[in-house]
């Protein structure tokens, strides 16, 4: 009976030391630290060259805006607002389809469409070689990264050269249409950099192109897009006091683009600017309203059609 009896506790001993699968035999609190790898963002500085420039400008209206005005009817106001900016400059707009970089970059003058890059994210439009080539190239996009890997060119190196930039403040599409919260990146730039922000709203791309479909829907939905006064960091205002002076503004020009230029001054000099982030209802009913185009639509766009 010993014999056996010391048997099993061998046996018990032994498995209780074995390294079963792949446990560790040293705690992880004894591990050395190892940082994770991090990923290289695709290159594309040779998309703001003088030759890249030139090809962008021909491609952007011989191909890409017929392509563009074809689909979709655009208004755009407050463009007077650039005659008296000097550049560069940052485009701070909402974001709510594939459609607000075209409508952006075709709404402004020649010289300043030709001097703006347009910040993208560097895991959808850089994953691949040949979307980073086409973006770079069509819409002069630089990456940025949002899984902490680095970047070849920084936001603030293409501010500094001399280039425009336009931001989506929220960082990605909204699935509903309506304004989602602002990251701080447009206000940081801006404060470190000491460049203006100019606060751009836009109507009607959700319900043309919600996120999801790859094309603009039928019908030739109607599009706005307004562009605000320039905004200036304070003398000594930091970045998470400008942050919501941005999105404050951006809300201002879609309640006046929704109804008019005094009625939304009057409004945010209240302080009673219709929130954007949209009614707290039923998802249904967000949507509805916005998959309704600026213009009185007689049916709701597809955005609707699936939600249903």
């Amino acid at each position: 009976m010993g014999y056996l009896k010391d048997t099993v506790d061998d046996v018990r001993r032994v498995k209780n030391g074995w390294r079963w699968g792949r446990h560790p035999q040293v705690p992880r609190s004894a591990e050395p630290y190892v940082p994770a790898p991090s990923s290289n963002v695709y290159p594309n500085d040779w998309s703001r060259t003088p030759a890249a420039s030139a090809a962008r400008d021909v491609v952007q209206k011989v191909g890409l805006e017929p392509v563009f005005r074809s689909q979709v009817r655009t208004r755009v106001e407050g463009l007077d607002v650039l005659a008296r900016t000097t550049g560069p400059v940052i485009f701070a707009a909402n974001h709510a389809s594939h459609l607000d970089t075209p409508l952006i970059l075709l709404s402004l003058p020649d010289a300043w469409r030709r001097r703006t890059a347009v910040a993208a994210a560097a895991d959808y439009f850089f994953d691949s070689w040949w979307r980073a080539v086409g973006s770079s190239l069509l819409f002069n996009t630089m990456p940025i990264d949002r899984r902490g890997g680095s970047m070849a060119t920084t936001p603030g190196e293409v501010l500094d050269a001399g280039w425009n930039l336009v931001i989506f403040p929220e960082g990605t599409r909204s699935k509903d249409g309506w304004l989602g919260s602002f990251r701080m990146g447009a206000a940081y730039l801006a404060v470190e950099h000491g460049v203006p922000v100019i606060p751009v709203a836009h109507r009607g791309t959700f319900a043309a192109m919600p996120k999801g479909a790859s094309w603009p829907g039928r019908g030739r939905r109607q599009l706005t897009v307004r562009f605000g006064s320039p905004l200036r960091p304070a003398e000594g205002e930091s970045v998470r006091a400008f942050a919501p002076r941005i999105r404050d503004a951006v809300a201002t020009l879609l309640d006046e683009d929704a109804t008019d230029w005094y009625a939304a001054r009057l409004r945010a000099s209240q302080g009673a600017t219709p929130d954007p982030s949209g009614p707290d209802v039923a998802e249904w009913r967000r949507l509805w309203e916005t998959s309704t185009s600026p213009e009185v639509a007689s049916r709701p766009s597809r955005a609707w059609r699936r939600a249903r």
